[in-house]
C-alpha cells in the first residue's frame, strides 16, 4: 500500500503545551548564554576598531609632531637670519 495523506492522518492538539519550569530555565540560561557571547563578540569587535582608530590617531599625531619640530627649525633659523640683517 502506497503513502498518501488520507493514510496518515495529522492529529492537531488543541491544547497548548506547556513547558517545564526546569525546561524553562535550561532555554533561558541557553539563550543568556548565547546573548552574552554576541556582547563578548560585539564588544571585541568594537575594541578592535577602537584599537586601530587611535592606532591611526597616533601615528597622524606623529607626523605632525615632526611638521611642527622642522617648523620650529625654520622660524629659528629665519629669526637669526633676520637679526644677522639688522646688525
Amino acid at each position: 500500500m502506497a503513502w498518501s495523506p488520507s493514510s496518515h492522518p495529522i492529529f492537531v492538539s488543541s491544547k497548548p503545551r506547556h513547558r517545564s519550569k526546569q525546561t524553562k530555565l535550561q532555554i533561558y540560561r541557553l539563550s543568556r548564554k548565547r546573548w552574552e557571547e554576541d556582547v563578548k563578540k560585539d564588544m571585541e569587535v568594537m575594541n578592535l576598531k577602537l584599537y586601530l582608530e587611535n592606532r591611526s590617531i597616533i601615528e597622524e599625531n606623529e607626523k605632525l609632531r615632526k611638521k611642527a619640530s622642522l617648523l620650529h627649525q625654520e622660524n629659528l633659523a629665519l629669526m637669526s637670519e633676520l637679526l644677522l640683517q639688522k646688525h
